[in-house]
């Protein structure tokens, strides 16, 4: 994921299906799930959206001073995938079990953002 425009791109399609899950929840789910993963749902939904407008942050600042960012990029799509994945996953099926991969996407998220900033600061 070295491409800015493919990153762009991804996260376009990101932030569209985050857009379709927040009225699937707010609308299908809401009378068959608990408040408690409603909220749950909600959490994911935030987590997705966020990170998907900060994927296309890093392609853009990416491309203005010249910096690759293939992993940071890469750990942020990973994240989302799992950490917002997993509760979605979670919220549907009731696996509960789902909810312990959720802090690995977390964990993707702070260690994309660090790297960012790391290869910001080495960037000349």
């Amino acid at each position: 994921m070295s491409n800015p425009k493919i990153i762009i791109a991804i996260a376009a399609f990101l932030l569209a299906i985050a857009v379709a899950a927040g009225a699937f929840g707010a609308h299908a789910l809401k009378s068959s799930l608990t408040p408690e993963r409603l909220e749950t749902w909600q959490t994911a939904v935030q987590y997705h959206a966020w990170h998907a407008l900060g994927l296309m942050l890093i392609a853009l600042i990416g491309t203005q001073f010249q910096i690759v960012v293939t992993w940071p990029a890469t750990l942020i799509l990973a994240g989302i995938l799992i950490f917002s994945g997993s509760l979605y996953v979670l919220c549907l099926s009731g696996i509960s079990w789902f909810g312990a991969i959720t802090p690995i996407g977390g964990v993707a998220f702070i260690t994309g953002w660090i790297l960012f900033g790391v290869q910001l600061f080495k960037t000349p």
